[in-house]
């Protein structure tokens, strides 16, 4: 079998995950899957250890660079989830696997007023260029999901690159207002983790880049404003410990559009293989196109 083109399932990731742990030191015998999404996250160890592998070998550079960034952050007193001292990332199954300390031996995340004070430590940060953080570039990743995406429609698929080029051409066009520089790229209270000692830290490092700040406060704006997942008066914690409200900003609806079609070309590239995520992914086109949006489950 060619490894290389084999499916992302939990097998192919449990196998990556025992060869990478065997190679590195890390003991996976009694690994937990807590989510497969953009990559396979894992307890290990009596849930000490958090392993996540990713979908294929070209997310090697983007490892490295999260553990790098994770080494940043401890330095810079900015609290987040860190990299295991073991040499990592190592590859296997042609995936690429980290290994992380664990924070917690459960699933316990932050509140909006939390995020909003990381996001100000974070933002006031400027990144050092051996990093080598990229500009953010959030149309790559949906072209490179909607050219894998096997469970879309011609129909579809059409739509939602029809309405990526769109919003591509108004993007162009905002007038960002905050400063440019380093974001976490994927900033909501999901990637907020509440430690074992009920400290909040930032997590999933894998999407930092370099670019206008509105993009780190987008979701928490549209996870109340189009979901109500949040409430308003977690929204305005979020506004008061910030400091900038983003949906008085008249770039809001574009970026807004341009993260919600992310959130859709994310669930399209598991759909094929979990049937929630397929039927989730039906609701939010047919969304799409009727602008009802109120009924999106945070998958």
């Amino acid at each position: 079998m060619n490894v290389a083109a084999s499916p992302f399932t939990r097998s192919s990731a449990d196998a990556a995950l025992a060869e990478a742990g065997s190679a590195v030191g890390v003991a996976t015998e009694s690994a937990e899957l807590i989510r497969m999404g953009s990559a396979a996250v894992y307890w290990l160890q009596g849930r000490s250890v958090v392993a996540r592998v990713s979908r294929s070998i070209d997310q090697l550079d983007v490892a490295r660079r999260e553990i790098a960034v994770s080494r940043w952050l401890a330095a810079s007193g900015v609290p987040a989830v860190r990299a295991l001292d073991v040499p990592q990332p190592a590859i296997a199954g042609h995936r690429v696997v980290t290994f992380w300390e664990s924070v917690a031996d459960r699933e316990a995340y932050g509140t909006t007023a939390e995020l909003a004070e990381l996001l100000r430590s974070l933002h006031a940060l400027t990144a050092p260029e051996e990093l080598g953080l990229s500009p953010l570039r959030p149309f790559d990743k949906m072209d490179e999901r909607l050219s894998r995406a096997q469970a879309l429609t011609d129909a579809d698929h059409n739509f939602l690159l029809g309405r990526c080029q769109s919003l591509m051409a108004a993007y162009e066009r905002i007038d960002f207002v905050l400063p440019s520089g380093v974001i976490h790229g994927d900033a909501n209270v999901g990637n907020v983790l509440r430690t074992r000692d009920n400290r909040a830290v930032l997590a999933d490092l894998d999407s930092f880049a370099v670019g206008s700040r509105e993009w780190d406060l987008l979701q928490t704006a549209m996870f109340c404003e189009r979901f109500s997942w949040h409430t308003q008066a977690e929204y305005r914690q979020f506004v008061d410990g910030y400091g900038f409200d983003i949906m008085r900003w008249e770039g809001y609806e574009v970026l807004a559009g341009v993260r919600e079609l992310s959130m859709v070309t994310w669930l399209a590239q598991n759909a094929a293989t979990d049937a929630k995520a397929a039927a989730e992914l039906v609701k939010r086109i047919e969304s799409l196109k009727t602008n009802g949006r109120r009924d999106w489950l945070p998958l």
